[in-house]
C-alpha cells in the first residue's frame, strides 16, 4: 500500500511558476507510473501529465505543453511538477496518482490528499 503526499501549492500571480513534490512512501516506487492530476472548482477531474517508470517517457495534456514539466527521482521516490507561465485557468487543487503494473489496466491505484493552486490575475 503506498501513500503519496503532495505539496508545493500556493498562491501564484500569473505568469509566475510554482513546483509541485509527490512524495511516496510504503511501496516500489520505481516500479509505478506516476500522474499528475487536477480538478477545479465544478469541473472534472482531468489528467494533466504522466511519466514512465524511468521517467524518460512524458507527456501532458494539451494545455499546458511547453508550460509544465513532469519529472521524477526515484531514489527519493518523489515526482514533481514544475509550472511555469501559470494562467488563471490552471487554479485546481492537483492530485498525483501512482499506477501499478499491469498498466494495460489503464487505472490509477494511488492518490494523494491534493494541493491547492491558485492563479491570479
Amino acid at each position: 500500500q503506498a501513500r503519496l503526499v503532495e505539496s508545493g501549492g500556493g498562491l501564484v500571480q500569473a505568469g509566475g511558476s510554482l513546483r509541485l513534490s509527490c512524495t511516496a512512501s510504503g511501496g516500489t516506487f520505481s516500479l509505478y507510473r506516476m500522474g499528475w492530476f487536477r480538478q477545479a472548482p465544478g469541473k472534472e477531474r482531468e489528467f494533466v501529465a504522466g511519466s514512465s517508470t524511468s521517467g524518460l517517457s512524458t507527456r501532458y495534456t494539451d494545455s499546458v505543453k511547453g508550460r509544465f514539466t513532469m519529472s521524477r527521482d526515484n531514489a527519493e521516490n518523489t515526482v514533481f511538477l514544475q509550472m511555469n507561465d501559470l494562467k488563471p485557468e490552471d487554479t485546481a487543487v492537483y492530485y498525483c496518482a501512482a499506477q501499478l503494473p499491469p498498466f494495460y489496466r489503464a487505472q490509477y491505484d494511488y492518490w494523494g490528499q491534493g494541493t491547492q493552486v491558485t492563479v491570479s490575475s
